[in-house]
């Protein structure tokens, strides 16, 4: 082998232009003068100083959001579970009465629309006062 026969591993690297003709010189891709033009230039987003002064509902506030109830009608409790049943939210979004996104700790409501003449145990829902009227009447218990 002699030293005109050696070839390189690597290609050689063409060095970077800058200036007229080459890539990202002058302006370096910015345009002109101003605002835009400056290192760490960050532009206020006006549209929000328009949302600020828009009247807002009660409790409203940026960066916020509210988890919604989920909510059971007792009448759906007495066709799914036989009498003497304990109901907690994992057991109604298991029978699919309820759905309740993975992960997610969801409350669930129990409302007084319809009868109910089965005896039934509720744990860990929230529960109107004419259904916990109802569960108590056909014999249940609603606990926290």
């Amino acid at each position: 082998m002699q030293i005109h026969d050696i070839q390189r591993k690597t290609k050689l690297k063409r060095s970077v232009q800058v200036g007229r003709g080459g890539t990202r010189g002058k302006t370096s891709g910015r345009g002109t003068k101003g605002q835009n033009a400056r290192a760490g230039h960050k532009k206020y987003p006006e549209i929000r100083d328009a949302i600020k002064r828009i009247p807002k509902l009660r409790g409203y506030s940026f960066g916020t959001f509210q988890t919604k109830t989920v909510v059971v009608n007792v009448i759906a409790l007495e066709t799914a579970f036989e009498n003497g049943a304990v109901i907690t939210p994992a057991i109604l979004a298991e029978k699919k009465i309820v759905m309740i996104p993975k992960g997610m700790a969801v409350p669930v409501k129990i409302l007084g629309d319809g009868e109910l003449s089965k005896k039934l145990t509720i744990t860990g829902c929230l529960v109107s006062a004419t259904a916990k009227a109802k569960i108590e009447k056909a014999g249940g218990t609603v606990e926290k």
